[in-house]
């Protein structure tokens, strides 16, 4: 992999187009009646249309075997080494709601989940509550005060909430609480350095007193946290890879994601075709515009094999009003595979492909796992994605003599 100081040696200003397009958890297994992924089973031809006039390939989010949460798989395709570049999925979450952080803070994403008689897990989302509901419920945590700590809770979405930890001497070294697992309990908050012994102390007794709180509140009648840490100060995508670069992302943990590496967050709505129509409306302001779509990993997550096809073929149907702008790069992957079949994320390789009016077709001709692993670009780390945009635009000048 190429670093960012590297890069940012080779990276020259052009007036080209890139549009990089994340369908989250897209990468499938075969379903057992049909042998065949998600993406092999729904209707494409837009999407076939890019592959067959472009290059296509299967990439690693992390490396091979890992299997990649939501925020390092992003960072890869952004092209930050997700090894090196670590921000905890809390912070993503209180950036996305436009949470107004001070310096200090340490934010941890919740999840309202249900807990049976045993305290085990039996619902890790509490039913996908609504937010309205969630809401509600932030309501009766937020305010605690615990040894000098205040704790301020906010709704994101559905069943997901921020807990912020406020006050002096609070560090983000510790564990989650949250197994990612149903039919085990939740896990007690660790330390991860003497340091933060305090810390995980009072993220322990906040996750008692909330327990307590909603005792009568079922199906939300537990939380999980995970993912704390304080603002990362990673370098910006305007400085390494001179781009001016835009977000459109209707949920709020891919906006905060975006805010980290300095990408502007475009106002959207939540359908595909309103952010193509944010794309159509901001599309000479910017050069580079990071779409995303999450309903895909939804789907794949809650095992609804269908769901996930037919989300899959309303992006598809809406790709022309893209394709009509004529970027001079257009990219569509994934941050990760979800298949619905292991109703989870997964380390199997992600589906590639690049378009663009510089690159050699390699005879794929329909997107899907079976033929993407075929593609001229064959199996890489998803770290190789912007330099391959990059140099499609044009946007890369030679390396060495």
């Amino acid at each position: 992999m190429i670093g960012l100081d590297q890069i940012r040696e080779l990276v020259s200003p052009t007036p080209s187009k890139i549009v990089l397009l994340v369908i989250d958890g897209l990468g499938g297994l075969p379903h057992p009646e049909t042998g065949r992924t998600e993406l092999e089973n729904a209707k494409t031809p837009n999407l076939d249309r890019l592959a067959r006039e472009g290059i296509c390939g299967m990439i690693d989010p992390v490396g091979s075997g890992i299997t990649s949460g939501s925020a390092p798989g992003h960072l890869a395709l952004f092209g930050y080494d997700p090894l090196t570049f670590i921000v905890g999925r809390g912070m993503l979450e209180a950036l996305g709601i436009d949470f107004e952080l001070k310096a200090g803070d340490v934010a941890a994403r919740g999840n309202f989940c249900t807990i049976d008689g045993s305290g085990l897990i039996t619902d890790r989302r509490a039913g996908r509550l609504s937010t309205q509901r969630c809401s509600e419920l932030c309501q009766l945590l937020d305010g605690m005060n615990m040894e000098g700590v205040a704790i301020l809770v906010s709704p994101v979405r559905e069943h997901r909430f921020v807990a912020v930890f406020r006050g002096e001497g609070f560090l983000s070294a510790l564990g989650d609480s949250d197994p990612q697992r149903e039919g085990l309990s939740p896990r007690d908050v660790i330390a991860h350095s003497p340091r933060a012994e305090k810390a995980a102390s009072i993220a322990n007794e906040f996750i008692a007193q909330s327990r307590a709180t909603l005792a009568d509140h079922y199906p939300a009648n537990m939380v999980l946290l995970r993912g704390f840490a304080h603002y990362p100060d990673f370098p910006k995508m305007s400085e390494v890879f001179s781009l001016k670069p835009a977000a459109i992302a209707p949920y709020p943990m891919y906006r905060g994601l975006a805010k980290v590496v300095g990408m502007e967050v475009l106002p959207t709505g939540a359908t595909v075709e309103e952010q193509l129509s944010a794309v159509a409306e901001h599309y000479n302001s910017y050069d580079f515009f990071f779409l995303h779509v999450k309903e895909t990993d939804i789907a794949g997550e809650d095992g609804d094999f269908a769901r996930k096809v037919m989300v899959i073929e309303e992006v598809d149907r809406a790709l022309p009003r893209l394709i009509d702008l004529d970027p001079d790069v257009i990219i569509v992957t994934a941050d990760h595979s979800t298949p619905a079949v292991l109703k989870g994320h997964s380390w199997h390789p992600v589906p590639f492909l690049l378009c663009s009016k510089l690159c050699r077709p390699d005879g794929v001709v329909e997107f899907s796992e079976r033929d993407c692993v075929s593609g001229a670009l064959g199996r890489f780390p998803a770290t190789d994605v912007m330099p391959l945009a990059l140099a499609n635009a044009l946007k890369l000048k030679k390396f060495g003599a």
